[in-house]
């Protein structure tokens, strides 16, 4: 995508009211009211199954909202047609553990999939685009590199780079840690965190308390089908474990 990154106004990033969140037919998640204003660095935490990768999937709507409205960078999920969906993900990046990288393609292939999917045309902007995201999450040298060829860490870099590309306002990781080691798992953080420096929100599921010890932030939380927030209420941090 050429055009320059989308601009709000004052309006939070995120605003989610009156929400019921699904998993197939089941309510994991239900009455869930909270709003991520732009710039802001957000956990998202509870053990597994308590709903929050269904929440993020309806965040960027590869699950349907079923109950309540969700805006998201200027989209209305609970009314957004099929074909505005890949538009909304341009303004999103979305990062998994699982990486999702294609096995057969370079990492600049990889990165060039995705800038054509997006609608990038201009050869030599997609090539400096590419150099300035690959330089940014350490890999400068990388992009001739076979996925295989790299550590999990390295891969994972990719996959933080492939969601930068379109100079997204929010980043949505679910689990971007999970199955990395804790040193490697703490130089993924500090990226997420100068990502957020610059002026990028970022939205993150994660497991690693340590991460909220050593760089605390707002924490959601996932239990009994709710939702709590840091900023309105206090709860144990370590009962998601």
């Amino acid at each position: 995508m050429e055009e320059s990154s989308y601009v709000f106004d004052n309006k939070p990033v995120l605003q989610v009211s009156n929400a019921c969140i699904f998993q197939e037919h089941r309510v994991v998640l239900e009455d869930v009211h909270f709003s991520v204003e732009k710039g802001e660095f957000v956990y998202l935490v509870g053990r597994t199954g308590s709903g929050k990768s269904s929440l993020l999937k309806t965040l960027y709507a590869d699950l349907p909202l079923k109950l309540g409205e969700v805006e998201i960078a200027g989209y209305n999920i609970k009314n957004i047609k099929a074909s505005e969906i890949p538009y909304l993900r341009r303004r999103l990046g979305i990062i998994f553990q699982d990486f999702q990288l294609f096995a057969d393609r370079t990492v600049d292939e990889n990165l060039f999939f995705v800038m054509k999917a997006t609608g990038w045309k201009d050869r030599s902007k997609m090539k400096k685009r590419l150099s300035d995201v690959l330089m940014r999450v350490g890999l400068g040298s990388s992009g001739t590199k076979m996925p295989h060829q790299l550590s999990g860490g390295e891969q994972q870099r990719v996959v933080i780079a492939r969601a930068l590309i379109n100079e997204p306002i929010l980043l949505i990781a679910d689990e971007p840690t999970g199955n990395l080691d804790p040193q490697v798992s703490s130089g993924i953080l500090d990226l997420f965190r100068e990502i957020n420096r610059s002026g990028t929100t970022v939205l993150m599921a994660t497991h690693n308390y340590q991460f909220i010890k050593e760089f605390p932030s707002r924490v959601l939380k996932c239990e009994n089908s709710k939702l709590l927030d840091s900023q309105k209420e206090d709860f144990e941090l370590l009962t998601y474990l």
